[in-house]
């Protein structure tokens, strides 16, 4: 295990800028705006090639004790009371205030080792500022500047000094067997309740209050002897409705974060129905090839008469991606949670799985005798042969001749006896058509001498005919 060195301070004094260094990573979101970070992050420094360790940054510490602010404060406090050392970072251009007294004196009750560290000192006087904290008491104050990577190497020289050779921090690992997957949906559909009913605490902080999670947070899950890493994801919403150059960031983690996944949970309102933010959301893992899972969420609170109307419009409304299947859950309760991933089972196995050539080609042969291409402008196209193109999604290569003229509705009869055939669920299926090359195309047939002369025989023949 390695240890873990966790960054604490109150809002907006360069946190995760500083995390961002350690980590030599863009983990974190940064912006200008106070309470950007609010749930803990974790990534691993390596700066030094002998000795590494954990970092977790954390959202910033502010007076309030209620709401957002609260449960941001609750999850700096956890981090910090779990940490091998701890990092306070304060505002050299702000100088010392209140707020950060008060978190000093709870560190000081929390009895963790404790570096203080001063962000921002480029093109300050650098004694000026150290006298400015000395009232704090620390023997070394490391005076650092995040964002130009100024004062790195001694901060790091002094937390290896204080941290121990092993720690109880568990470090996201790369296990290729560890199944990813990404919780997405429109912003307050319960994403981060959910990531906390299934790891049994309360990693993220979830609220009423739209637009909670900004980041895309991962950990690592082990459940009934298989691993997982969840992935919480901001609320996306239409490109129209965002305004906030903050929100703009998280939408780009969110869709980082769809790509890098093997399977989606896209989580709907079951009392709210599909709405357009969803059919956004649904549009951004389509786009991506992802393996989808459907979960309608809040489905406790609902009345029978009600669930029967839920079912039918989420029959008519996701009625074109009838693959996916949808699970009915209550992250609050936790009903429902053993079907889900026994779905994001069959979604990943049918989106990993590996095709030989021999048996596509059999169901291509099926396919087109049980139903040949139509004619079109008197051709017909010829399917020749077809190969594995790829995984995840799963991806067919046909070749043959006059395929640019396959009508859409054939390639989707295509997808559909393939997905049938092989019992392919929860993912979706792409053919890619590759046309023959004509070996003759633009090459001119020049005819010999002789044939010239014969050539010309023949027409002053046809010639006298007439």
């Amino acid at each position: 295990m390695l240890p873990l060195v966790a960054l604490v301070g109150r809002p907006n004094v360069g946190k995760s800028t500083l995390f961002n260094a350690l980590t030599r990573s863009r983990d974190a979101l940064v912006h200008d705006q106070p309470g950007v970070t609010r749930d803990r992050n974790y990534g691993v420094c390596r700066l030094q090639p002998d000795r590494h360790f954990v970092g977790v940054d954390t959202g910033g510490i502010a007076e309030q004790e209620q709401g957002l602010a609260g449960a941001t404060a609750r999850q700096a406090r956890a981090a910090a009371e779990e940490a091998d050392l701890v990092l306070f970072v304060v505002d050299g251009r702000e100088g010392a205030s209140a707020l950060d007294d008060d978190i000093l004196r709870w560190l000081r009750k929390a009895s963790r080792p404790t570096l203080l560290v001063i962000n921002k000192i480029d093109g300050m006087n650098e004694t000026a500022v150290r006298a400015d904290f000395a009232r704090y008491g620390f023997a070394d104050m490391l005076a650092v500047s995040a964002a130009h990577r100024q004062g790195i190497d001694e901060l790091l020289a002094a937390a290896l000094q204080r941290l121990p050779e092993e720690g109880e921090a568990e470090v996201l690992d790369e296990d290729p067997s560890r199944m990813r997957i990404a919780f997405v949906g429109r912003p307050n559909v319960g994403k981060s309740t959910l990531v906390n009913r299934l790891l049994g605490e309360e990693r993220m902080i979830a609220s009423e209050v739209p637009g909670t999670t900004r980041d895309s947070i991962a950990v690592d899950l082990e459940r009934d002897g298989r691993k997982y890493r969840l992935v919480d994801t901001a609320g996306l919403r239409r490109k129209s409705k965002v305004d906030e150059a903050v929100e703009k960031f998280s939408i780009v983690k969110t869709l980082q974060a769809i790509e890098q996944c093997q399977v989606a949970v896209l989580l709907l309102d079951a009392s709210e129905g599909v709405t357009d933010q969803d059919a956004s959301v649904l549009g951004a893992i389509l786009d991506a090839g992802r393996a989808l899972v459907v979960a309608v969420n809040k489905w406790d609170g609902l009345t029978a008469y009600q669930r029967e109307q839920a079912l039918n419009l989420l029959s008519l409304k996701l009625g074109f991606v009838n693959w996916a299947e949808a699970v009915q859950i209550s992250a609050k309760h936790g009903s429902g949670l053993r079907e889900l991933f026994r779905a994001i089972h069959r979604a990943h196995a049918s989106a990993t799985r590996e095709f030989g050539t021999s048996e596509v080609n059999k169901a291509l042969e099926i396919a087109v005798e049980s139903n040949p291409p139509p004619s079109i402008r008197g051709h017909v196209s010829k399917l020749r042969f077809v190969h594995p193109g790829g995984s995840n999604p799963p991806t067919f290569v046909v070749h043959g001749t006059r395929l640019k003229a396959l009508p859409e509705s054939y390639k989707r009869y295509l997808e559909n006896f393939f997905r049938k055939r092989f019992k392919l669920v929860g993912t979706p299926v792409q053919f890619v058509f590759k046309e023959g090359v004509n070996p003759y195309e633009g090459r001119k047939n020049a005819l010999t001498e002789r044939q010239v002369a014969r050539k010309r025989r023949l027409m002053r023949h046809v010639k006298r005919g007439k």
